[in-house]
This record gives structure tokens, C-alpha cells and sequence, in this order.
């Protein structure tokens, strides 16, 4: 009975632990369960327990593992489970930033900035995490972010520019071209780098950089060379062409250029032209002094060229401003003048032209004809000299055929004295070629005579020496066969035909007659 009732206990303690179990499992999967999808962040709240409640962060501070409040770390993405009884769970996306883009980002916790100080140094996370409220030193580019919104907040900048005066000073997602450089204006001092407040003499290279616009401010300067030129205006007439005086120089409006009175008083006004630029060691010096490369121009160049060439004209009288060498010689004095001038400013001079001057005609006149004059007479002697030139040109050509001929002659002559040395020399030649040919000839004849005596001696020895071996081979043969009547027998057996058929038979002495009735019949006997 008892045992019975103990199994009935175990079953029931087992069928309510598989409940509980069951339950529990229902529970963690449709109520606790939250799914994270990619390109977003679970943020957790932890509510405190329901009885004992929890520990609360420091002030200031984010929530971590057992506290109370918004945790500092946030679950990616993926499948999770917690209480929703304990636990405030919401979805929130990542901060994207996109190419040419910058994130510029805003600690919302942590403890106030020391006095004067706006920018604070530090990450997202990680053992460099921000520790102060502010706006981080650092910025963000183009990538996802996986931050807590209730810690920071992402401002999305691109390239943002401002005005100051005249200049643009550009922060954010800053792009350098070539032929540029960045002068780097800082809004606050960076102790990590050893940086303090304003324009660094460091540049920026060409390329793309993120900028805090907080932090620095960045002025982008055309480096290289320019032209600045001051032109004197022509005067022109009804048709829209230029007016020009009777000596072909054209008119000026008056006022116009570069002016200024000569020393012996006259109104001189001339075109000048400068090709200068800013090299990347003086681009932040031209900023802090004059802010951009349009103010140098309008305060530096166009000033200068004008000041420098009145005080170097001015001590010149206008022939001098006409002549060729003093002219050149004032070329020189402003360009000189004005190199030195502008490399004081840091600012390189490549040229300093003074292209045209325009001198007063009562002036101009008497000079060009005085010019024209002596232009003449050296035409004249010039011609004289060529003239000159030209008789004894003449005469040379001269002198040139009559040697030309005298040559000719001699070479006919000595041409035909070689034509006949080299007759005599080829007849001779011939003379000495037949006599050796008939030389050759009487010595091929004895040659052939001797060759054919030769022959008929050795023809002889040969036939003398055939008929003694034929008369040897016979003496041989018969001291073979013992007589020479054997010898004839076995030559005569050999001049039978092969296809003799000898028959042999017997008859007395006497008899042969008698005995030619039994032989008849075996004689191959015609009938």
C-alpha cells in the first residue's frame, strides 16, 4: 500500500517538474525571446528585481551587468532571451555613415569637461572610451556604428564650409585637389599632438581628410604660379578697332595702366605684368597675413607693381624710357625691386615684365626720325657693302671658270698620255702572252710524242709478256699431263660438245669389219 503510494507521489512530482519545465521553455521562447535583425542593436534597460530592486550607477554614468538603468553594452545582432518582467528591450539601428561623409559625435554621459575645455578625447568603446560629456575630439568615417543613442549622438556631416570675411574655411569631409594645399586653423589646442590654438605651419597634402569642424578649420589654397597684369586701355574708334597715330603706335586713354610724369615732365603710361605664386612652405604665412591668394593679389601684387614701377620711372626722363639700353636698364631696376619686395611677403616672383610703354608723340617723333635717319645711312653703307661684296663675288666666279678651264685641259692631256702608256703596256702584254703561248705549245708537242713512244713501248712489253705467259701456261700444262700427246688428248676431249653420246664395244683384231652387223643397231645411223 505504502509502496504504491510512494510511486503515485513520483509520478506526480515528475509530472509537475515536466509542467514547470514545459512552461518555463514556453515562456523563455514567445515571451522572453527577441530577435535582432542585421544593421541594428539591442538596448537593455535592467528594471531592478521585484523584490530587492537593484544598485543604481553612478551618476552620470551608464548602467553595467547587476545595475540598475540603461546598459553600457548593447547585443548585436541575433537571437536573444530576457525577462521582459526585468528587462526594457528595445531595436535600434546602427549609425551609418556614408562615403564623403563624417560622423561628428556627442558624449551625452559622463562627467562635465574641465573650465575652457569643449572637446573631449575618447571612443565609442573600448578601454579609450569617453569619460566626460562634450562633443568627441574624434571623428567617424564612412562605416556602421554600433553606439547607444542614450549615450551619444550622431551628427552627419559632409564638407562644411564657412565664410569669414572673404575667406572660406572648410571642415567635415574636406577633399584637397592637386594644386592645392590645406592650412589647418585650430579652434583649440590638442595636447595628444602637441597643437595649439591657430594656423599651423603644417599643410595639409592633397587628398581627402576627415576634419572635425569643432577642432579645425582648414583654408584651401592654390599653390603654384599666377598672372596679375595692369593694362593700359586703347583708344577705340567708331568701327570698334583700335585708333593708332600716324607712326602706326596706338592711342591710350589717358589715366589708364600703370601712369606716372617722367622727370623732364612728361605723362608716361605703360602695361605691366607679373607671374608670381605662393610655394606650399609659405601657404600658412600667406593665410595668417592676408588671409586668401585673391587679398595678395589685391593688396600685394597690384599695389606693388604699380608703386615700384612710378618710383622707378619717375627718375627717368621719357627718352631714357624710349631708348633701348636705359630702357632695358629700367626693365631690370623693377623687376628686381620687385622680387625683393615680394619675397619679404613670402610670395615667389617668376617675372616682372614691363611690356609696353607708351611715350608721348612730341617726344616719340623726333626720336624715331632721328632713328629712321641713321637707320638710312647705315641701309646706305650696308648696300655700298654689298655692292662691294658683290664685284669681287663677281670676279672670284672669275677667277673660278678660268681655273675651272685650266684644269680641264690638263687633265684632257694627262688623260691621253695615260690612254697611250697603257696601249704600249697592253701590246707588249700580248707580244709576251703569244711568245709564251707557242713556248707552251712546242713543250705540249714533245709531251705528246713522248706519251705516244710510251705507249706503243708499254703496249709491246704487254703483248711480249701475254704470249710468254700463254707459252709458260702450255709448258706447264704438258709437264702436268707427262708428254705432250696427253696434253693433246685432254685438249682435244675438251673441244668436244657436252652433248656427245660415246658408245663403246669390243672388236677383235680384224674382226672390225665383221663386227659391224652387231653394232649397227646401236649407231644413231639417218636412214
Amino acid at each position: 500500500m505504502s509502496i504504491s503510494r510512494n510511486k503515485s507521489m513520483a509520478g506526480l512530482v515528475f509530472s509537475l517538474l515536466w509542467i514547470c519545465l514545459m512552461a518555463f521553455m514556453v515562456f523563455q521562447w514567445f515571451f522572453c525571446r527577441i530577435y535582432v535583425p542585421d544593421g541594428h542593436s539591442l538596448q537593455l534597460r535592467y528594471k531592478g528585481g521585484i523584490v530587492l530592486g537593484g544598485e543604481s550607477p553612478p551618476p552620470g554614468s551608464m548602467a553595467k551587468d547587476g545595475q540598475v538603468g540603461v546598459q553600457e553594452e548593447m547585443r548585436g545582432p541575433g537571437r536573444h532571451f530576457y525577462n521582459p518582467i526585468y528587462w526594457e528591450r528595445t531595436i535600434v539601428p546602427d549609425f551609418l555613415v556614408m562615403p564623403g561623409q563624417i560622423a561628428v559625435v556627442t558624449s551625452k554621459v559622463g562627467s562635465p569637461l574641465p573650465q575652457g575645455k569643449f572637446l573631449v578625447d575618447g571612443d565609442l568603446d573600448g578601454a579609450d572610451r569617453a569619460v566626460h560629456k562634450g562633443i568627441l575630439r574624434k571623428v567617424f568615417g564612412p562605416g556602421r556604428y554600433r553606439a547607444n543613442p542614450y549615450a551619444f549622438e550622431f551628427n552627419i556631416v559632409g564638407r562644411e564650409a564657412v565664410k569669414v570675411g572673404r575667406q572660406e574655411k572648410v571642415g567635415g569631409w574636406v577633399e584637397i585637389p592637386t594644386g592645392y594645399v590645406g592650412v589647418v586653423t585650430m579652434q583649440t589646442d590638442n595636447p595628444k599632438l602637441n597643437l595649439f590654438p591657430g594656423i599651423q605651419d603644417k599643410v595639409l597634402q592633397p587628398g581627402l581628410y576627415p576634419i572635425n569642424p569643432k577642432e579645425q578649420q582648414v583654408d584651401v589654397v592654390n599653390i603654384g604660379f599666377n598672372e596679375t597684369s595692369i593694362q593700359v586701355a586703347e583708344q577705340i574708334d567708331a568701327n570698334g578697332k583700335p585708333r593708332h597715330d600716324e607712326q602706326g603706335e596706338p592711342l591710350a586713354v589717358a589715366e589708364t595702366g600703370i601712369n606716372f610724369p617722367s622727370n623732364d615732365g612728361f605723362d608716361i603710361q605703360l602695361d605691366f605684368s607679373a607671374i608670381w605664386g605662393v610655394m606650399p612652405k609659405d601657404a600658412s604665412e600667406i593665410v595668417r597675413t592676408f588671409g586668401n591668394i585673391p587679398a595678395v593679389e589685391e593688396k600685394v601684387i597690384e599695389p606693388q607693381s604699380e608703386s615700384i614701377c612710378r618710383n622707378n620711372g619717375s627718375k627717368m626722363g621719357a627718352v631714357e624710357l624710349l631708348i633701348g639700353e636705359s630702357r632695358e636698364a629700367f626693365q631690370t631696376d623693377v623687376s628686381d625691386e620687385f622680387k625683393e619686395v615680394l619675397a619679404t611677403k613670402h610670395i615667389t616672383l617668376m617675372y616682372g615684365l614691363v611690356r609696353h610703354i607708351y611715350i608721348p608723340q612730341a617726344v616719340r617723333l623726333p626720336i624715331q626720325t632721328g632713328y629712321v635717319s641713321d637707320e638710312m645711312k647705315l641701309t646706305r653703307d650696308e648696300e655700298t657693302k654689298t655692292a662691294r661684296i658683290e664685284a669681287d663675288l663677281r670676279e672670284a666666279e672669275s677667277k673660278v671658270e678660268l681655273e675651272a678651264e685650266r684644269v680641264r685641259v690638263d687633265t684632257d692631256r694627262l688623260r691621253a698620255g695615260v690612254m697611250a702608256e697603257g696601249e704600249k703596256k697592253a701590246r707588249e702584254i700580248a707580244a709576251a702572252t703569244e711568245q709564251l703561248v707557242a713556248k707552251i705549245d712546242r713543250e705540249s708537242a714533245d709531251l705528246n710524242a713522248k706519251k705516244t713512244v710510251m705507249l706503243g713501248r708499254a703496249e709491246a712489253e704487254a703483248n711480249q709478256l701475254g704470249q710468254e705467259a700463254t707459252a709458260d701456261k702450255f709448258r706447264l700444262a704438258v709437264e702436268a699431263f707427262g708428254s705432250p700427246s696427253a696434253f693433246n688428248k685432254w685438249e682435244f676431249a675438251e673441244q668436244l660438245p657436252k652433248d656427245l653420246d660415246l658408245k663403246l664395244f669390243y672388236a677383235g683384231e680384224g674382226t672390225l669389219w665383221t663386227d659391224l652387223d652387231n653394232i649397227t643397231p646401236t649407231l644413231p645411223i639417218k636412214k
